[in-house]
């Protein structure tokens, strides 16, 4: 197959300007929450990888349709190497957008139709029939936008070593899988539903289709025509490359026990690659977007393929997700395997960044890396909040001193320290509240708001919730019925 050519021009910005970006990216992590009026405080990554117990960190930005810069830091393991642009990292759920784009080249070629029904794809294993298929059907549009009613959210992946099912058992939830039974238990259509299952259907029509290993398929259709020579679905990472790989680690510190797991499940999961590489990608759409000749998609199908699509919570196109608050939208996804953490945001008109980290708690990084980023950039997302602190007499804090009630399993407790309102989440770490209002308070930490609603004695009868866009209201409960906080 003939390589896609992919523009990267020489850098507009001299080295010393691009030297000067990245210094100031490393020395200035942000947090979400800005107090008005209190100057602006920033921390080194190099501090935060310490206090959230990240070995290495991998980044790189596009700027202007290019790979402006690339840059490890840290260790792929303690005691270790450093952390350079060529690192591997898992790809995690970010496997899914890479996916979904060998998908549409497929599309385009004329082998696939988006809104055929799946099953008349697959002969190896057909999605079981039930009376919630008998008018919707599973199609591939519905596969890659998580629309399709499929079960299994994501994958725990295998110890090295441990017996590895194929995907046939996979999809079956028979031994070895370690996930249970991929299958329709809503009827396709209905609603928007995150299913890494529905993605294991998708390896499985791929295969059927085409007749080659997935791995060595998606190499074929993706990998190779961009230039992503540092990547790889092979599961488990072939022997001759894990001396490039970084070593995963628990939030304790801990290196996960046997490295880095196994995940047959390539097409939601199985992704070894570098921020480089996935830049590269990203830089694709850009150009096939512009309708610049001899790139990976035409320009229709990258349109089509960003376009929102129905459902919610989260906007979804054809695998990437969607955002932005401004004109200048931008399409995105996460990734969590065990251990590995990472997240790409790119803007539609040639800016973006790739994050990938090998700890557990890399996913708090990361926001603060982007944020730093945005700023550095002038991007109009991603930007720390800023909130005002009301004078509030501290006498009414008492009376919302409470256990409240989250959902069946959570409760969210408020404590007060002296003249200090805490909240906090069951076992999670407790979170200083600042009052905006007499009865509305933020959190530093996360960009978050709690808002109590009152008695006529000021005693508080329960509490919402504003996160993510996202309204939840929680009534107040009597300590002996709420659910336990671990200590």
């Amino acid at each position: 197959m003939c390589a896609i050519a992919v523009e990267t021009p020489a850098r507009d910005a001299s080295t010393a300007t691009v030297e000067r970006r990245i210094h100031r990216v490393a020395r200035g992590l942000l947090p979400p929450v800005l107090v008005k009026g209190e100057p602006l405080t920033t921390l080194p990554l190099s501090q935060r990888m310490a206090e959230l117990q990240v070995p290495g960190v991998s980044i790189a930005v596009v700027h202007n349709g290019k790979l402006e810069w690339a840059r490890g830091f840290g260790v792929t393991r303690i005691g270790g190497p450093p952390v350079s642009a060529d690192t591997l990292f898992q790809a995690a759920s970010v496997s899914k957008p890479i996916t979904a784009l060998a998908v549409l080249r497929l599309v385009e070629a004329g082998k696939l139709d988006l809104d055929a029904d799946a099953s008349t794809y697959l002969t190896s294993w057909k999605i079981p029939s039930t009376v919630l298929t008998a008018h919707n059907k599973v199609t591939l549009r519905r596969l890659l936008t998580h629309t399709a009613g499929m079960t299994v959210h994501g994958f725990a992946g295998y110890v090295p070593g441990a017996p590895v099912p194929n995907t046939l058992e996979i999809l079956a939830g028979a031994s070895p899988a370690n996930s249970e039974q991929i299958r329709v238990d809503v009827e396709p259509g209905s609603l928007q539903r995150y299913s890494g299952g529905g993605y294991v259907v998708v390896q499985q029509l791929l295969v059927d289709v085409t007749g080659r290993p997935f791995d060595r398929m998606l190499d074929e259709l993706v990998l190779q025509p961009l230039g992503m020579t540092h990547s790889t679905f092979a599961q488990p990472l072939p022997a001759d490359q894990l001396q490039r790989a970084a070593v995963p680690y628990e939030e304790t510190g801990e290196p996960v026990h046997g490295g880095a797991h196994v995940y047959p499940e390539m097409a939601p999961a199985g992704l070894w690659t570098t921020p480089s590489d996935l830049a590269r990608y990203i830089i694709a759409i850009q150009q096939s977007l512009k309708g610049v000749t001899g790139q990976i998609l035409s320009a229709p199908t990258a349109r089509a393929m960003l376009t929102r699509q129905p459902g919610e919570p989260a906007a979804s196109g054809l695998g990437p997700q969607l955002g932005g608050s401004t004109r200048r939208k931008y399409f995105t996804h996460g990734g969590a395997n065990a251990g590995f953490r990472c997240r790409f945001f790119a803007y539609s008109d040639g800016d973006g960044v790739v994050i990938m980290t090998n700890g557990d708690n890399g996913g708090l990084l990361i926001d603060e890396i982007v944020r730093a980023v945005a700023r550095e950039y002038h991007w109009p997302d991603f930007q720390p909040v800023q909130r005002p602190i009301a004078h509030v007499n501290p006498k009414v804090f008492a009376g919302y001193v409470g256990t409240y009630r989250l959902n069946s399993t959570q409760t969210l407790t408020v404590t007060l320290e002296g003249k200090q309102l805490f909240s906090r989440i069951s076992d999670q770490p407790k979170r200083a509240l600042y009052p905006m209002s007499a009865r509305e308070f933020f959190m530093k930490e996360q960009d978050e708001r709690i808002r109590f609603s009152t008695d006529a004695a000021g005693r508080a009868t329960g509490l919402t919730q504003f996160h993510f866009g996202v309204q939840e209201v929680s009534p107040r409960v009597d300590p002996a019925e709420a659910t336990e906080s671990r200590e």
